[in-house]
């Protein structure tokens, strides 16, 4: 009789657990092991980012965040082409190729704008910032926490959507069940579709205390098909 109690609580325990566990606190396990000196808030430092793209060239960045000053730059270079963005709070500056006043010609050429400019700073600052940034205002944490194997490994996954205001996609965060390490997630713009995207990470670099994927690669969500991979070198 007690070998079978035994055996009932050996099976049943993870799925009690996976009950008991709120979107909440997963979320909070997860920053504490990404970020346990709550050094997000007031980052300021560098990035170093190698982006391969299938037959393209590779794109080398270094991105500099400064959040309590509102302060963010991007210099890319790709080929013969090296492209700088500078914010500072509402300002934006473009300088490509060494000129800080590039024409009218040059910026339609080589798709340089400032509302690009805006979208890197929430890209990288949005990525980087995981799962850190999932406790800003307008993000919806579902409670529900859900057990998923994907590619053979058992994952706790933490559902995201967000206000209307802020985005429309709908995300789903994997974290490893033993330390609570982010390990991948994937959005969606329609879910019943299966459209959108799956970021795999590997590995990790200690930026200002912060625990950040080394390496990331996408991936699509409806054939797995490979789009590039982005690789975070060390601070030299």
């Amino acid at each position: 009789m007690k070998k079978n109690l035994l055996l009932i609580f050996i099976l049943y325990t993870p799925l009690l657990f996976s009950q008991e566990l709120t979107g909440t606190q997963l979320l909070k396990k997860a920053i504490q092991y990404h970020d346990p000196n709550g050094n997000w808030k007031t980052f300021d430092g560098q990035l170093f980012i190698t982006m391969e793209i299938p037959k393209k060239p590779n794109r080398d960045s270094r991105i500099i965040i400064n959040l309590p000053k509102q302060q963010f730059s991007i210099k890319s270079t790709v080929g013969e082409k090296v492209t700088q963005y500078i914010i500072e709070k509402d300002s934006v500056s473009i300088i490509f190729n060494g000129n800080s006043k590039p024409s009218k010609e040059i910026l339609e050429e080589n798709r340089l704008s400032k509302s690009r400019a805006k979208l890197l700073k929430n890209y990288y600052t949005y990525l980087y910032g995981l799962p850190m940034k999932l406790n800003d205002p307008g993000t919806i944490i579902h409670e529900k926490v859900e057990s998923k194997t994907f590619k053979g490994k058992n994952y706790w996954v933490l559902k995201a959507s967000y206000k209307k205001e802020v985005g429309n996609d709908t995300w789903h965060f994997y974290f490893n069940k033993d330390n609570y390490a982010m390990e991948m997630y994937q959005f969606y713009h329609d879910e019943s579709k299966n459209d959108g995207e799956y970021i795999l990470l590997s590995g990790e670099e200690l930026v200002n205390d912060i625990k950040m994927p080394k390496i990331r690669a996408w991936y699509k969500n409806g054939d797995n098909t490979y789009l590039g991979t982005d690789i975070l070198k060390s601070l030299e």
